[in-house]
């Protein structure tokens, strides 16, 4: 129960933090995006883009209207070809657990 409350506790202390746009550990570039949309790489060629609504010391982080691509590649039999395969979905509000994470960025800008 008191793990509970302590992670809840943490959640909520990192909310209420003074916010200031100083930068003094890597951790602080992902505070300054909270609210807003973000682009994560994860393991297995699964990429999110979403808003970032909290996140914790271990990048476990709560993403609001995200869209997931998934990246598949298959090996034409006749050719040897890898052919890229991208399947989108949109997922309203997803928990993402942080050992999956390699990577976090704003989002790719297009244009």
């Amino acid at each position: 129960m008191n793990e509970t409350v302590s992670c809840v506790t943490h959640v909520i202390c990192l909310f209420q933090q003074p916010t200031t746009n100083t930068v003094e550990e890597p951790l602080d570039l992902i505070r300054l995006s909270l609210d807003e949309r973000i682009y994560v790489k994860m393991r297995n060629d699964r990429e999110l883009r979403g808003r970032l609504h909290a996140y914790d010391q271990h990048l476990n982080m709560i993403l609001g209207d995200v869209e997931e691509t998934v990246t598949t590649v298959e090996i034409d039999e006749e050719t040897y070809e890898e052919l890229y395969k991208s399947t989108k979905r949109n997922i309203p509000m997803l928990f993402v657990r942080g050992d999956g994470v390699v990577l976090v960025a704003p989002p790719l800008r297009v244009g």
